[in-house]
């Protein structure tokens, strides 16, 4: 769907920007993968709505109310609408792999990924996640696993990596007792871990209390990622960072379903 249009999206091509209608799964909302610019900028103004003014961010931005980084030139940005007032509700910004040989990923910004380079010729990365306060209830969150799910697919592209991350505002406790609750079931192969640039210091933190995954790490457990390791500190968001990965042929075959994807035979069940 995408793929003979990868031309068009380098930083700095004169062509028109992509803008792809995909499927909704609600006829309250409507999805889009975009380079528009005037559509991003409405996708930054909810990132840093969510990320600065909700969540405290320090954002090194350069406009006011704008969440913006030198990543953005280079990803395709996913947006859902609420049909009826026409607000960007709910998105993600794409990292594909032929745009990360030029800036390399986001996630090696905190993490050693040595271990995932086998990987990176068919990897994507999902980035500055974010849902309107008001929309947290289900459907977008779907619409956006959905349209993530089309976007692979559709590319041909197999593993995923992303961020997600879990507030620190404890001091690190909740983050701590959460990576020690998830990693008896849910962590990735030695060969597939990373290794963080600032640790969370895991030894120094209260790890036996009973604490639910924040929305996105949930979302990423159930269609069947796994965690790459102990989780890092970023100080700017205030939060403690789980790098997950996902590969398309080991997805949850009944998410994949409900996103409306057709599998790989092979991962049939």
């Amino acid at each position: 769907m995408y793929a003979e249009h990868r031309d068009l999206l380098k930083p700095g091509a004169d062509q028109l920007p992509l803008h792809q209608t995909l499927p909704a799964l609600s006829p309250h909302f409507s999805a889009c993968i975009t380079r528009a610019p005037e559509e991003i900028r409405e996708a930054q103004a909810l990132r840093y709505k969510v990320f600065s003014q909700e969540m405290g961010a320090h954002l090194a931005t350069s406009e006011a109310g704008i969440d913006v980084d030198i990543y953005d030139a280079y990803c395709d940005h996913l947006i859902v609408r609420d049909k009826a007032s026409l607000k960007v509700v709910g998105t993600y910004r794409i990292l594909p792999p032929h745009a990360a040989k030029q800036l390399g990923y986001y996630s090696d910004t905190e993490f050693f990924t040595t271990r995932l380079n086998n990987l990176k010729p068919m990897l994507c990365e999902f980035g500055r996640s974010c849902v309107h306060p008001d929309y947290r209830s289900g459907p977008v969150i779907m619409q956006l696993w959905a349209a993530l799910a089309q976007y692979m697919l559709s590319n041909g592209y197999e593993h995923v990596i992303g961020c997600a991350s879990i507030s620190m505002r404890d001091g690190g406790h909740q983050a701590a007792s959460l990576f020690n609750q998830l990693k008896a079931n849910h962590l990735a192969p030695p060969e597939y871990q990373v290794f963080p640039h600032n640790p969370l210091p895991l030894h120094k933190l209260h790890n036996t209390l009973t604490v639910e995954a924040p929305p996105l790490i949930k979302g990423y457990l159930r269609v069947g990622a796994k965690i790459c390791g102990d989780p890092a500190w970023d100080p700017d968001f205030n939060s403690a960072d789980f790098l997950m990965l996902l590969s398309m042929s080991r997805m949850n075959p009944r998410y994949a379903r409900h996103f409306g994807v057709q599998l790989p035979a092979a991962n049939q069940r």
